[in-house]
């Protein structure tokens, strides 16, 4: 799920950076760059973890930056299909689930990627906005605050499958075992 990344970059330091000590300055630029992106076949940038060497120092003409060639190591979030996880909750809606783990929001559970049978009940005051119905059998379970999920792909999850869904319902049965 997490993966530390070595990169070699070549940064441009602005010259309003270079009263820091160069590490300083350095990593504050590539949390600037990096921090909060996805970066092809790497993942979501989570942090800068250590900066292993910096080379160069050369300014161009006609430029105030001075250019270094940076070795460091990232922190990526990349989470493998079929992976499962646990997410909080963010929106409900019509069209399906979207969930965060806290540092990324983005995963989106679309409708036929739902338990079924499921069924959507809307809001009186929002038509849009509503939760979510999961009936089984004789019992029905509204949506969960964290319901959990396995990675279906890039930018979607699953939770039509043995062992996902509400957390709760996983906790009760474990219980519901334990007393048997």
């Amino acid at each position: 799920m997490f993966y530390l990344s070595l990169i070699e970059h070549t940064l441009r330091l602005p010259p309003h950076l270079l009263n820091l000590p160069l590490d300083e300055a350095i990593k504050i630029e590539l949390e600037a760059l990096f921090l909060d992106k996805v970066i092809a076949n790497l993942g979501l940038s989570i942090s800068v973890y250590d900066i292993r060497s910096i080379k160069g120092g050369f300014i161009y003409p006609g430029d105030g930056a001075s250019t270094y060639t940076v070795e460091f190591r990232l922190i990526v979030f990349r989470p493998f299909v079929g992976e499962i996880i646990v997410a909080k909750l963010k929106e409900s809606d019509a069209n399906g689930l979207r969930l965060s783990l806290g540092f990324f929001d983005d995963i989106y559970i679309p409708v036929h990627l739902l338990p079924s049978p499921s069924r959507f009940e809307s809001d009186p005051n929002n038509r849009n906005q509503g939760r979510w119905i999961w009936d089984f059998g004789e019992a029905e379970e509204a949506q969960s605050e964290e319901p959990r999920f396995v990675i279906d792909g890039m930018d979607q999850g699953s939770i039509d499958y043995d062992g996902l869904g509400p957390v709760s319902w996983w906790e009760e049965a474990e219980m519901v075992q334990e007393e048997s």
